[in-house]
């Protein structure tokens, strides 16, 4: 009876060995398959910096226009980018009639990190 029983547990070896295999070679083909390429990485880089801009330039342009005009300006009636190196962003005033401003313009470069331009009715107030 002892001679039955070996086998038995040599083959639940066996399947139990052939189980991990599986699963260790499929482990390795999904962390394979998870490698990104080089154009997955530009893109999301890309991607990345463009959220950054927008993000500074959200952040510093309102603070500025207000600044210089005292009016509160919250979301820009046209955005101009090349959604690498710079970002523009422009509003309309809404208090015209008691002497708030009629156009502001806001731009800013990556390169520099901050605010390169900012005009306010044609009338430029930081120019880097």
């Amino acid at each position: 009876m002892s001679e039955e029983k070996e086998p038995m547990i040599n083959n639940t070896m066996r399947i139990v060995i052939a189980v991990v295999g599986v699963f260790v070679i499929g482990f390795a083909m999904v962390g394979e398959s998870k490698q990104k390429t080089v154009a997955e990485m530009e893109a999301e880089a890309m991607i990345r910096n463009y959220a950054n801009i927008q993000g500074m330039a959200n952040q510093k342009c309102p603070a500025a226009v207000e600044s210089a005009t005292g009016e509160q300006v919250f979301f820009p009636t046209k955005i101009d980018t090349d959604k690498d190196t710079y970002i523009t962003l422009m509003w309309e005033g809404e208090n015209t009639g008691t002497g708030g401003f009629k156009k502001a313009s806001c731009t800013l470069k990556a390169s520099l990190g901050g605010i390169s331009e900012l005009v306010i009715d044609d009338k430029v107030i930081i120019k880097k």
